[in-house]
This record gives structure tokens, sequence and C-alpha cells, in this order.
């Protein structure tokens, strides 16, 4: 009991990283290999302090099978928002099951919170930046809190706005100070996504196959047209192409927030 309350009070004495400590890290590890880059993470003064945030969507099977080769107790968080599709769930069961994954943590929205600002459930349809704060933002904050570093599994192709995205920055947008934000596959691309699912026989989400080549929540996620932006099928219609998770939702009405 003594040694856990010495591991808490350094845990709580750490320092916050920096944006010296992500130059520090690019300078060490972002010009390796990424299997290479992730086993040195993983494995090295840094082991113990990281998390692998996934989605279970489209691609994300390549990422938690390097993972997983390395270290099969990392813990691995998905945030559960209520509004997943059904063949995501049971895709994430499927590849846990498969990869032997030890630490699969679910994180789901604060059920005060969602009856306080989304009663009815149908935020999504008015106001799609508060119902990905309330479902994706502030769950991913409680379960990043005890991390120093997170791994996401952001590609530069997916869409505009990630073609410039870094292995390594800072994240400053969760809970618990800020964190080391990893991006290991970066600078991959579908070809190389691809020949990793067939090169480890790697199963696909069951929806890719039906025009989904990106996959959030069921209402706000529609099948892509040939020629599109793999992302174009997230919150069509709307002004608004992430979920807040990777960059500040624009601030909006919270305490005084309509009780639906």
């Amino acid at each position: 009991m003594a040694e856990a309350a010495r591991r808490l009070d350094l845990l709580d004495v750490r320092p916050a990283p920096t944006e010296a400590d992500v130059a520090v890290l690019d300078a060490a590890l972002g010009r390796l290999p990424t299997a290479d880059m992730l086993r040195a993470l993983l494995t090295g003064e840094r082991a113990g302090h990281v998390a692998l945030v996934s989605s279970f969507g489209a691609e994300s099977a390549v990422l938690l099978h390097m993972v997983a080769a390395i270290d099969r107790d990392v813990p691995v968080i998905f945030v559960n928002t209520q509004k997943m599709f059904g063949e995501t769930l049971a895709y994430r069961d499927e590849l846990a099951e498969r990869l032997g994954l030890t630490d699969l943590r679910v994180f789901r929205p604060d059920p005060r919170l969602l009856g306080q600002r989304d009663g009815t459930g149908l935020r999504w349809s008015y106001d799609p930046d508060g119902c990905c704060d309330l479902r994706k933002v502030e769950p991913l904050g409680r379960a990043l809190a005890p991390f120093d570093l997170w791994i996401s599994g952001r590609k530069g192709f997916q869409s505009g706005t990630r073609t410039a995205l870094p292995t390594f920055e800072l994240d400053r947008e969760h809970a618990g100070g800020a964190k080391i934000k990893v991006n290991p596959l970066a600078g991959w691309t579908r070809a190389a996504l691809d020949g990793y699912f067939e090169e480890h026989r790697l199963p696909r989400h069951p929806l890719e196959a039906q025009g989904y080549p990106s996959i959030g929540c069921a209402p706000c996620t529609s099948r892509v047209r040939p020629g599109e932006d793999p992302r174009a099928g997230r919150w069509r219609g709307w002004d608004k192409v992430e979920c807040g998770i990777h960059s500040p939702l624009p601030a909006g009405p919270q305490a005084d927030d309509p009780i639906f």
C-alpha cells in the first residue's frame, strides 16, 4: 500500500510535457521506421505512461496490431459515445480478442452531463460540436488523465486539414495538463495500409465495403462517393471536419445549455 502511494505521489509531481520534450522525441525517434519508433516509445523510460487511443474504425487494425506485437498490455482507450455503429462495437471485440489486448479501457459520456445537455439524445442534429464535446472530448479527457503521451491513428492523406501532420505534437486540449500526442502513421499512404492489412491478414471493418472509408458515430457518418475526400462522409452538410479530440471546438454554451 505504501509503495502504491509513493508511485501516485511521483505521478502527481511529474512535470507536464513541453514543446522542448516534443523536439527531443522527434529528434531521437522521428526518423525511425514506425515499428521501431513504437518499440522505443513503449519499452523505454516512458513505458507505463503511454496509451493508445483507438476508434476501432476503418484502418485502426494496423496500429493496434503494431502495438500488440510489442506489448499487449499497453492500455487501449476506446470512447463509446453511445451513438456508435453496432458493426464498430463488434469489430472492436473481434480485434481485441484476435490481438490479445489485455487492457482495453472503455469510457462513456458522463450520464449527468447527458441528462442536462442532451436528454433526448438528439443534440447531434442541431449542435454537432456540442454533441462531440459531451460524447467524445469529455470522456477522452478523463481517460487520458493518468498518461503523459497518447498514440493516435491519424494519417496525413485522410483530409486537407491533416496533410502536414507531425509525428509528435504537444496536445493541451485534455485533462491532467499537456500531453504529447504521437501520430505514428502520419506519413503512411493508403496503399501502405492496405499492404499491411494483406501481409498480416487483418480483418477489415465491415462498413468499409459498404462505402464508409471513415467511420464515426452512426448519425453523423454517411457513405463517401467516388472521388471524394475519405472523410467527406463525416458531418456531411455541416461546416465541421473534426470532433474536437484533435483540434479545439468553437466555444459554446455550457452552464446555460437548454435541458432537452
